[in-house]
């Protein structure tokens, strides 16, 4: 059997169609309220961190889920486009993975979605060389069971697991002590171990899984993590946000790429933040991908701009 090329990235997990729908405020039950513009566009959290690698020329590999509607043709000729080598079957008589997002005057989004039951993703269907042959694998915690499958099999090959996760999952200590990166939602950690802070619920999980890295998205208050031996907070970048739609989706790929470039952790958080600032700026999950060369813009004039405010306040 002809095996399948080694990758940069390989990606695990969700994908969507989101519909975005803009609105003054959210509304309040039983009112009507005129919303300001409307798009339907490629989303979800694993498929969008994969797509920000690719375009910033990692060679990916995702592997998910879709139904037989128009929304998997959307999925597919994206994959296509950005040169994603997409292991995706597609479920007979099923719609794919929907979202609605409304967003409110601030930018800030809330999330409905709904996923069929079809579309869930069973071990027995993961093929080996798929997960083996690739240097990184990101993944979220929605199939458990085969997200396990999948790091058990990265982790004989001697190949770093990142997960992106939200909730805490049946099963979701197994998955943890096969994640060598865990990069989960701000709630998570103190709802997981019962510490009474973020910062000691990090430590906690890193010391009982090992982990190299455990840190938590914090939104417009950028990241923590605990590497083993130091805490580290970068916050998040000043820009005029459009939609915060997928922002923690583009930190993952931001830490992916940055990853593998062997830069220093503080480094790799930066940029994570960074990209996932600027992708706010746009409608959508994938929006606001930038090339690099802005995302090391945007850090670099922050850093300008810390050096003169500490200049002026000096004075």
């Amino acid at each position: 059997m002809l095996l399948p090329p080694t990758v940069d990235v390989v990606g695990f997990g969700l994908n969507a169609i989101d519909t975005v729908i803009a609105l003054p405020h959210l509304p309040v039950s039983g009112s009507k309220l005129e919303f300001s513009g409307l798009a339907t566009l490629p989303g979800g959290q694993v498929a969008s961190a994969i797509a920000a690698c690719a375009t910033w020329s990692l060679t990916t590999r995702y592997i998910g889920k879709l139904g037989d509607d128009p929304a998997a043709a959307v999925h597919r000729s994206e994959f296509a486009r950005l040169g994603i080598e997409a292991h995706c079957s597609a479920v007979p008589d099923c719609h794919s993975r929907q979202s609605i997002i409304l967003l409110d005057e601030h930018g800030e989004r809330t999330v409905l979605w709904h996923r069929d039951p079809r579309q869930n993703f069973h071990p027995s269907e993961l093929r080996r060389e798929w997960i083996t042959r690739g240097r990184l694998l990101h993944l979220d915690g929605y199939d458990t069971a085969a997200a396990i499958q999948a790091a058990q099999w990265a982790r004989s090959a001697g190949v770093p697991v990142v997960a992106d996760l939200d909730e805490i999952y049946p099963d979701l200590d197994n998955l943890l002590a096969l994640t060598d990166y865990a990069i989960v939602s701000r709630d998570l950690p103190q709802c997981f171990t019962g510490a009474a802070t973020l910062a000691q619920a990090l430590q906690s999980m890193q010391r009982r899984f090992g982990h190299r890295l455990a840190a938590a998205t914090l939104g417009q208050d950028g990241v923590l993590a605990w590497d083993g031996v130091q805490l580290h907070h970068i916050p998040s970048f000043s820009v005029s946000v459009v939609d915060t739609t997928g922002a923690g989706d583009i930190f993952h790929a931001g830490f992916l790429y940055a990853l593998l470039q062997d830069w220093p952790l503080p480094r790799q958080l930066r940029f994570a933040c960074a990209a996932a600032a600027l992708n706010c700026t746009a409608l959508g999950a994938r929006g606001g991908i930038r090339p690099v060369q802005e995302i090391e813009a945007l850090i670099q004039r922050s850093a300008s701009d810390s050096i003169l405010r500490s200049c002026s306040e000096a004075r």
